[in-house]
């Protein structure tokens, strides 16, 4: 399967973009009420957490920090959630987010590669990366996300 991969520019420094990812205001946000939960050492399991089918504490989200140079480059794997396959641990892919500076704005590439033969979330998570980068840019130059009629 293809890599996912994407590049947007946003109206701020990377430190701001990064702290959107990582605090739990900025995760609530951009990730449908989820917060992450981690050390963020090389080797430590994170996991988005939040309001779903298992009430507020489901995991949505797992996996192991490969990376992590702050305000600069996050690498992890990601598995979907317990909830959402009973194969979910043989389902990792690979994210790295990348923020560099670029005059006032900082680029942000998203890649997320290594998806293993007819990965079943390939299609939405295609389609997901975009709207959630788009509530990134929006979020962070604004203070507001985008309405997806959810």
């Amino acid at each position: 399967m293809e890599p996912l991969s994407y590049e947007i520019y946003v109206g701020a420094a990377p430190e701001t973009v990064w702290n959107v990812f990582l605090s739990p205001e900025g995760t609530r946000a951009i990730f449908f009420g989820s917060v992450l939960r981690s050390t963020f050492e090389v080797g430590a399991r994170y996991e988005y957490i939040g309001p779903g089918s298992e009430g507020e504490e489901t995991v949505h989200v797992y996996g192991e920090i490969l990376e992590f140079d702050v305000n600069k480059r996050m690498s992890y794997t990601e598995h979907a959630g317990p909830s959402y396959r009973a194969n979910h641990a043989e389902l990792e892919t690979r994210i790295t987010l990348t923020l560099e500076p670029v005059g006032s704005t900082t680029k942000l590439t998203l890649v997320n590669d290594q998806w293993p033969d007819n990965h079943p979330s390939y299609a939405n998570t295609k389609k997901s990366w975009p709207m959630i980068l788009s509530n990134v840019k929006s979020y962070v130059e604004t203070g507001k996300t985008l309405d997806f009629g959810w």
